[in-house]
């Protein structure tokens, strides 16, 4: 048993780590223990593995699911040469008792047998720019939903105060806000309520400005420029989108094809088909959350304009580019409008429909980063 591969499947918690074999010869667990939240304590752990007998030269391949420790500990354990990867939660085969008989000891031994039986799929490993790049997006999208609370809270209280704003279709525009700082309350502490949501949706508008700003010259630094400039082209797909594709997928040629980044997106539909009869149902919604969520977000501008229409602000962006990508995104922006008005003439929810030009969409973004400009990308 000198030449064993030992799988170590590791549940790991900011306060502890619960660690496991599994034997790839034997198909046995052994060696269960729960230990600190560092590395240096696996390191430990695999040293007093190799004093047991026989596995004295055993070849270790370690591995834990993506959660709240990112990629810390799978570069703290690969500098110390050790093989590990990271499971992507929804691609790893697990049993009914796996699911309803949750706890950290049972975590570890699934890892394990994931990781022998080959039933998972390993998460990217972004280099440290990419992953600065990609919180600092994330950040901004964080303060963006405390703007948008902060918008319901404020309506929420003049509504309770008997205020509605019925002089424009639009909120939060000039003649809104002009409206807002001229209500009159029955006492001084209302008002100051008032003020004091007025200030915080200000500070926030201001901050998310300032990131934009800064995302923007990320987005066009000799690192990114030529990608960024690539996919602005399309339509509805700015700097920050782009950016956060291109961070947060590093290498678009690790996806064999459009239908495979579909896929990694969530965006592609589940299937319980038998025979002859086949039935889909909704997306998946496996994979980047954050990603879908921006797409969904971005299909939203097709379902409204004329077919083909290009505003000033897309002919700025796409100044400058290749004939090539700039026909390549024109016809996406075509294809993905008829798409949507052919869905909602036939029927179909506005939301089913926008979800399909999100997955094609992503299917034209993919093309863009693998060079497949040149030919009529296959979405399904």
């Amino acid at each position: 048993m000198n030449n064993n591969i030992i799988c170590v499947g590791m549940d790991v918690h900011k306060s502890h780590f619960n660690l496991c074999c599994f034997d790839f010869e034997t198909e046995n667990f052994f060696c269960e223990v729960e230990t600190k939240s560092d590395y240096k304590e696996i390191i430990k752990y695999l040293n007093k593995v190799k004093e047991i007998d026989g596995y004295e030269n055993a070849t270790f391949k370690l591995a834990y699911e993506a959660g709240s420790l990112g990629y810390s500990l799978y570069r703290d354990l690969t500098k110390e040469n050790l093989d590990c990867v990271i499971m992507a939660p929804t691609t790893m085969s697990k049993s009914k008792k796996d699911i309803h008989n949750k706890y950290d000891r049972r975590d570890a031994r699934t890892i394990a047998k994931c990781l022998n039986n080959g039933t998972y799929s390993a998460v990217y490993i972004p280099d440290k720019q990419d992953e600065a790049v990609r919180d600092y997006i994330r950040c901004k999208d964080d303060i963006k939903d405390n703007l948008k609370r902060i918008k319901q809270e404020l309506l929420a209280f003049i509504l309770r105060k008997g205020f509605i704003y019925t002089e424009t279709k639009y909120k939060w525009t000039m003649p809104f806000m002009k409206w807002l700082n001229e209500l009159e309350f029955n006492n001084e502490t209302d008002k100051l309520i008032l003020q004091e949501y007025l200030t915080e949706y200000h500070h926030l508008q201001d901050k998310i400005e300032e990131m934009d700003n800064k995302i923007k010259q990320i987005a066009h630094s000799d690192r990114y420029n030529e990608s960024v400039n690539k996919l602005i082209c399309l339509r509805s797909i700015k700097e920050a989108t782009a950016l956060s594709h291109i961070s947060e997928i590093g290498d678009f040629n690790r996806f064999r094809s459009a239908k495979a980044f579909n896929a990694f997106l969530g965006l592609t539909s589940r299937e319980n088909s038998s025979s002859d009869r086949r039935r889909q149902g909704a997306i998946t919604k496996d994979g980047n959350t954050h990603l879908r969520k921006l797409l969904i977000e971005a299909a939203q501008s097709y379902s409204r304009g004329a077919i083909g229409y290009k505003s000033k602000d897309l002919k700025a962006r796409q100044s400058g580019q290749s004939p090539e990508i700039i026909a390549y995104a024109d016809k996406a922006s075509i294809r993905l409008q008829k798409r949507y008005y052919h869905l909602i003439s036939a029927g179909k929810n506005r939301n089913v429909a926008i979800t399909a030009v999100a997955r094609e969409l992503s299917s034209f973004i993919w093309g863009m980063m693998t060079d497949h400009t040149y030919q009529e990308v296959k979405t399904h």
